[in-house]
């Protein structure tokens, strides 16, 4: 009977996630989304103190995160099979918090800008410009953005070890403190997971985290929780405390616009990048189904405003868990799972370093950059703004940044080559959002 019940457990998952088409097996799944729950973590400690700088309550802000995570998670892996997990964007993160803590702006009309910002995304995504824009992207932008964000991903792992650091009173990025104990327990973390991935080791990636996570142990890296188990807040402390009519004001308007232009371009250079790395993009460097991905991101963003939740977002450290061999939803199913027990066991997950998931986005980024390969270098108007794509999503620090820049020069090299007639009306329009949302920015 139990043999049975297991078989018919194991047929359902098939039928749902189609294992055996996309070369995958439950266990593979399984370590992947534990691999992109583990990168991901460090939300449950920054996000809510973030928040709790800006005057909200930390305890329902954690709680509702974490069960919006699960969410939305849950119905991208349903609705798209892609291994793409959901979390609130660090740059939305910033602005909100700005907006209330910084701007003065009411929590409730904060939060209705955050809903705002959703619905724009929502309509994009059903009404169909939203095909327009992203078939208007060159093939090699596309690619572009694939190796701009596995830059923006390595760097991210550098900058989190303290191996490349922002120099004080300099505009420029150097060296750490490279005989600082966390930069010293990075590089042991990259040798490990360098080796166990030439040895290919099963789950080589999450088992480099958890033994680099031990060897912090006696350096005083890793730190046990003074409390192994806490109860949740209530989650719905913020649930529509949102002013909708008062977020529609002209004066937040350019605040509507800073997070939605980001949260577009950022879940397309996600799931272009995520998606080149797992080998789901056809020879036109397009996702198969990536409407699907925006209307659950949309939908999501929406949902989060209702909570005072910023931006939920396809997360970059999706990739951690594709590179350790995820295909389909249901890794992202278990990342799910394990959000779910972190939600009374957060301090555990809290104990992982910095340090010991750094190597594994740093190996992440270096592996998109295989991308480069398909861009047109023979075509200066094609690779030109795929340099400037990649180079700005880097130095700008921001994927939509490097995107919204490379876009009107793309614009400006097709016309003075007199190539007018490669360009597609919808490059116009998005040039004229790349402004507007500059515009917004620096005002």
């Amino acid at each position: 009977m139990n043999n049975k019940s297991s078989k018919n457990n194991k047929n359902l998952i098939e039928s749902i996630f189609k294992l055996k088409e996309n070369n995958t097996n439950i266990k593979t799944e399984v370590l992947a989304g534990i691999t992109t729950f583990v990168t991901m973590a460090y939300v449950l400690g920054t996000i809510p103190n973030i928040m709790a700088n800006a005057g909200l309550d930390r305890a329902p802000i954690l709680t509702s995160m974490i069960l919006l995570i699960i969410l939305t998670t849950v119905a991208m892996a349903l609705i798209t099979n892609r291994p793409f997990a959901l979390a609130p964007g660090l740059g939305s993160v910033a602005i909100v918090s700005g907006m209330i803590a910084n701007e003065g702006i009411p929590q409730e009309v904060t939060a209705g800008v955050v809903f705002w910002s959703g619905i724009i995304f929502v309509i994009i995504s059903y009404i169909g410009i939203r095909d327009a824009v992203v078939n208007a992207i060159p093939p090699s932008l596309k690619h572009a953005v694939s190796a701009g964000v596995g830059l923006f991903i390595a760097l991210l792992g550098c900058r989190n070890a303290g191996i490349i650091v922002g120099v004080e009173g300099a505009n420029y990025l150097a060296f750490g403190d490279l005989m600082n104990p966390t930069v010293i327990l990075a590089i042991i973390g990259f040798v490990i997971i360098l080796v166990t991935k030439m040895l290919k080791v099963p789950g080589y990636m999450i088992i480099s985290i958890l033994i680099t996570t031990l060897i912090g142990l006696p350096m005083g890296l890793t730190q046990s929780p003074e409390s192994w188990f806490i109860m949740p807040a209530n989650p719905l402390h913020y649930f529509m405390k949102v002013d909708f009519i008062k977020a529609l004001n002209f004066a937040y308007i350019p605040f509507i616009i800073s997070l939605f232009v980001p949260d577009f371009f950022s879940t397309f250079g996600t799931a272009i990048g995520v998606g080149e790395k797992a080998g789901y993009l056809d020879k036109n460097g397009n996702l198969p189904g990536i409407d699907k991905v925006f209307k659950v991101d949309a939908i999501s963003t929406a949902a989060g405003g209702l909570f005072c939740i910023p931006c939920m977002t396809t997360y970059l450290e999706s990739s951690a868990g594709v590179e350790a061999g995820g295909k389909t939803g249901l890794t992202v199913i278990s990342t799910s799972f394990f959000f779910l027990i972190s939600l009374f066991l957060t301090p555990i997950a809290l104990m992982i370093p910095s340090a010991a998931t750094a190597p594994a986005l740093i190996i992440v980024g270096i592996g998109m950059l295989s991308s480069m390969s398909k861009i047109k270098y023979d075509d200066f108007t094609e690779a030109f703004p795929a340099f400037v794509c990649i180079a700005f999503t880097v130095f700008a620090n921001n994927i939509a940044n490097g995107i919204c820049v490379a876009i009107p020069v793309y614009l400006i090299l097709k016309i003075a080559s007199k190539k007018i007639k490669e360009i597609p009306i919808a490059i116009y329009v998005l040039t004229a959002v790349c402004f507007l949302y500059f515009y917004t920015l620096f005002k």
